[in-house]
């Protein structure tokens, strides 16, 4: 049957292969088996700090595991084939993506880009929200939100040659046209979807404007302290913390991309430390332990690791990300700006402004980097004012 939302648009160049995610019972029952078996190390003084200064302590360690060994996957599964989902081959990629298509003429297309250790199922709230708030009859928008290449449920990129963020965006771009937005759509992104999504502005004619949740750069040298408010500057020092205590994942992933791939795909919990890490120190709030299970287990399932870590490669050895600082990546196009103050460099608005025509800026008192996991309704509520401000830009 049929999902709602689920319509190819009529001016389609192509027509996706609808899909639905159905995992075998015996990759399952494998990871359960994986899970028991695991060994955790030892106790060490690092492993019981409970500010978790040098990693994740080993007691969350083992109550997660414990906590896994139960998991039930089906409901996940069942959730995520609850939306409608497609599959499309390009450029010997099959890239899956779930969309919310509208039936309305006039439909803004919006793409939306996850990172690392991210996936579409970040945006599943902010669908959810969505559907509760327009009927496939009213919907003002078409959602896309594409598994990027390597990740989750897209295939990976080529194996006998080098493939980039640049790669990425030009495949997300022909998938977007090809399903019949030529005449233009809007990207959103946070962490390397910030990235994919600035690219796509720059370098994408059917990009018409840009809204992002992150911005990875240094201070500009012609931007005084007194254009940075007291609130920002405070928030600065989280992005200090991090590229001091929290960035060394990403030079491993970025100098050593096989062998952290490798050493992460022979062990779920050993994979599990490796994210669950992120998912506890990259938010504002807590998540429920049970959001950072579904992500963990998906990555495992799909082997997503190794395959999805070709980005950071681009970052070594220069410092994380830093492509906004370049006048090649300035956004002349409409670029809308959330703002999160436990994101992992929380930029200044005076120091975002310098990397694009920035139209639309929102500042928040709460969130962190996964905004579109933790806060869903903000992030959405953003999103439709910077849609609306810049409509008429897009056809």
């Amino acid at each position: 049957m049929a999902l709602a939302y689920g319509d190819i648009p009529s001016g389609a160049e192509v027509s996706p292969k609808p899909y639905q995610l159905h995992i075998p019972d015996e990759q399952v029952e494998e990871l359960l088996v994986l899970i028991k078996l695991a060994k955790v190390g030892p106790p060490t003084y690092e492993s019981s700090q409970e500010d978790r200064k040098y990693g994740i302590t080993r007691d969350w360690l083992l109550q997660a595991r414990q906590t896994w060994k139960e998991f039930d996957w089906r409901p996940t599964e069942k959730r995520i084939n609850s939306f409608p989902q497609f599959t499309y081959d390009i450029e010997g990629i099959t890239v899956h993506f779930v969309a919310l298509f509208s039936k309305k003429a006039d439909a803004v297309p919006i793409v939306l880009l996850h990172g690392w250790p991210g996936s579409f199922l970040e945006f599943l709230p902010l669908l959810s929200l969505l559907r509760e708030r327009y009927s496939p009859e009213e919907l003002p928008y078409h959602v896309v939100v594409p598994s990027l290449p390597g990740f989750t449920l897209s295939s990976g990129p080529p194996l006998d040659r080098n493939f980039t963020g640049g790669d990425t965006a030009r495949v997300i771009d022909r998938v977007m046209v090809n399903l019949g937005f030529r005449g233009g759509y809007v990207a959103q992104g946070g962490d390397i979807g910030s990235w994919i999504g600035r690219t796509l502005a720059v370098d994408h004619g059917a990009c018409k404007a840009v809204h992002l949740n992150a911005c990875y750069m240094d201070k500009p040298a012609n931007v005084q302290d007194s254009a940075i408010s007291e609130f920002e500057r405070q928030n600065l020092a989280r992005g200090e913390w991090f590229m001091t205590y929290g960035s060394a994942y990403a030079f491993e992933h970025g100098s050593r991309t096989s062998t952290i791939g490798n050493v992460l795909a022979t062990n779920p919990v050993a994979l599990l430390a490796w994210i669950g890490e992120k998912y506890l120190d990259w938010v504002d709030e807590p998540l429920p332990l049970n959001d950072i299970l579904e992500s963990v287990t998906l990555y495992w399932l799909t082997e997503s690791f190794p395959r999805a870590l070709y980005h950071y490669r681009e970052n070594v050895p220069m410092p994380l990300f830093k492509q906004a600082e370049d006048p090649r990546w300035y956004i002349q196009k409409p670029f809308g700006f959330s703002y999160f103050p436990k994101e992992l460099v929380p930029v200044p608005r005076a120091w975002v402004e310098t990397t694009g025509n920035l139209v639309f800026w929102k500042e928040h008192d709460k969130g962190g980097h996964f905004a579109a996991l933790e806060r869903p309704t903000v992030l959405l509520d953003d999103l439709e004012g910077f849609v609306e401000q810049v409509r008429a830009d897009i056809k």
